[in-house]
């Protein structure tokens, strides 16, 4: 019986996962634009129509929200990956340095982000921690909470997902790192030559792959935005539970037609970092030759 390839046995470990995903997936997604098409109507009788796509076309929510969407998506993933990655990189070098590093990851992906968007709040708030311990009268405090920025937003996303993208990272490095670095240094590599040629093209797929899914998760993410965020404009995920809980049930297609805009740039992030992970994939494996 001939031997299964890696990448096949790769796919059938993954099949328990990703099968129970992609059902539950395309079946919100299915209904989602059922309802938003009015062809599974919540009250009377099924009507094909693109009413609610067409009333977001004109709506400056919809764009205000979109530009606040992407925004925050991306302040959060570059952040979360320049310390993530800087996490990742810095664990390798002492080795209770690292298992403390990885200790702190570890301990903060846990946390679910509503904690996490609280404990922010308590610290960044005008008269939060931060300013008590600056001294710093509520009124002169920069508005980091609700503010024009949404820089409590940001760095609350951006501290939870540098440790998931720490960890992603610490585990491609596992794999093989220490003996290619000692090998390296073995024929006269110094330490830059060997984070450049060693340590950075083995981390650079781990930290694409776990970088566009932080990028996705930030975009589709609601409660983090409604607790720290500004009223206006309101992110893509907060303008459609507004519209889904609006006393108007019509503005319920609405509210699905945002959800699903906001799972297709979800899903069209991802296809575009599969691309960027399989061209730095080719990359990193020049350099290594």
């Amino acid at each position: 019986m001939p031997a299964r390839s890696p990448s096949r046995r790769a796919l059938l470990l993954l099949l328990p996962a990703a099968v129970p995903t992609v059902a539950v997936l395309g079946a919100a997604l299915t209904v989602a634009v059922l309802q938003s098409t009015g062809l599974m109507p919540v009250v009377g009788e099924p009507d094909p129509t693109t009413a609610g796509y067409r009333a977001l076309a004109g709506d400056r929510a919809l764009l205000d929200g979109l530009r606040v969407s992407l925004g925050i998506a991306a302040a959060s993933t570059l952040l979360a990956l320049a310390v993530g990655l800087g996490t990742a990189l810095l664990a390798r070098t002492t080795r209770l340095g690292g298992r403390l590093l990885r200790a702190a990851a570890a301990a903060t992906v846990p946390v679910p982000h509503l904690v996490g968007a609280a404990a922010i709040g308590l610290l960044l708030a005008d008269s939060g921690l931060a300013a008590r311990a600056l001294a710093v009268e509520p009124g002169d405090f920069p508005p980091l909470v609700g503010g024009p920025w949404w820089v409590a937003v940001v760095a609350e996303y951006a501290w939870k997902e540098s440790a998931f993208v720490a960890l992603v990272v610490l585990a491609a490095l596992a794999a093989g790192e220490r003996e290619l670095d000692e090998a390296a240094a073995t024929l006269g590599a110094g330490p830059w030559q060997r984070l450049r040629r060693v340590a950075l093209p083995l981390a650079a797929p781990s930290a694409v792959a776990a970088g566009g899914v932080t990028f996705a998760y930030v975009l589709g993410s609601y409660d983090v935005a409604w607790l720290l965020g500004r009223s206006y404009p309101e992110p893509l995920p907060v303008l459609a539970f507004r519209l889904w809980t609006d006393v108007d049930l019509a503005r319920r297609e609405q509210a699905l037609a945002v959800a699903v805009v906001t799972t297709a740039l979800a899903l069209a992030s991802l296809l575009a970092t599969a691309a960027l992970l399989a061209r730095t994939a080719r990359a990193t494996g020049r350099t290594a030759t």
